[in-house]
C-alpha cells in the first residue's frame, strides 16, 4: 500500500508541475541568491547542449539560467526514474514486468508533455519524453543489476 501512495504522490507532483507556467516554475532568482559566486562557472562554460535545434550554453542563457536548465532536464531524468522503479514496485511479479514498468512511464511522459503544452507559455517536447525514458531506463537496468548483485553476494555467502 505505500508503494501505491509513493506513486500516486509523485504522479500528483508530477501533474501538478506540468500546469505551472515556465515563470512559475523559474528557479533564477533563487539561485542567484544561493549560488553568488556562480561555482563551477569555469567547468560549466564548455557545455554546450543540443536541445529543440537551438545550443543551450551559459554564452547563450547565462550563468544562472543554464543552472536552472540542467536543474530542469536532470529533474526529468531522476523523477522518471523513480517513477519507473515504483510502477515497477507496484505491478505484479511477472517475466515482463520492467518491460511493463517502461511502457507506462512512456505513456505517462507522453501524456505529461501533453498535459503541459496546453498550460500557457509550455510546450509539448519529444526530447524531453526522451529524456524521462532514458531516466526510466536507467533506473530498472540499475535495479536489475543491484539484484544480480544481489543474489550473487547472497549465493557466495551460503557457500
Amino acid at each position: 500500500m505505500r508503494k501505491i501512495i509513493l506513486l500516486l504522490v509523485l504522479l500528483t507532483i508530477l501533474f501538478m508541475s506540468s500546469e505551472q507556467t515556465y515563470e512559475q516554475q523559474s528557479l533564477v532568482v533563487e539561485l542567484e541568491k544561493w549560488l553568488p559566486g556562480k561555482p563551477l562557472e569555469s567547468l560549466l562554460m564548455k557545455l554546450d547542449i543540443p536541445y529543440w535545434g537551438i545550443s543551450v550554453s551559459i554564452e547563450e542563457r547565462g550563468y544562472y539560467a543554464f543552472v536552472e536548465f540542467l536543474i530542469r532536464k536532470s529533474t526529468h531524468f531522476f523523477s522518471f526514474g523513480l517513477l519507473a522503479l515504483l510502477i515497477h514496485a507496484v505491478l505484479p511479479k511477472w517475466k515482463f514486468r520492467k518491460v511493463m514498468a517502461a511502457f507506462l512511464t512512456l505513456l505517462i511522459a507522453i501524456t505529461d508533455e501533453i498535459h503541459q503544452s496546453l498550460t500557457a507559455g509550455r510546450t509539448a517536447s519529444t526530447q524531453d519524453v526522451m529524456l524521462d525514458m532514458a531516466g526510466a531506463v536507467t533506473f530498472l537496468i540499475l535495479l536489475h543489476y543491484s539484484r544480480i548483485l544481489k543474489h550473487l553476494a547472497c549465493r557466495s555467502i551460503k557457500k
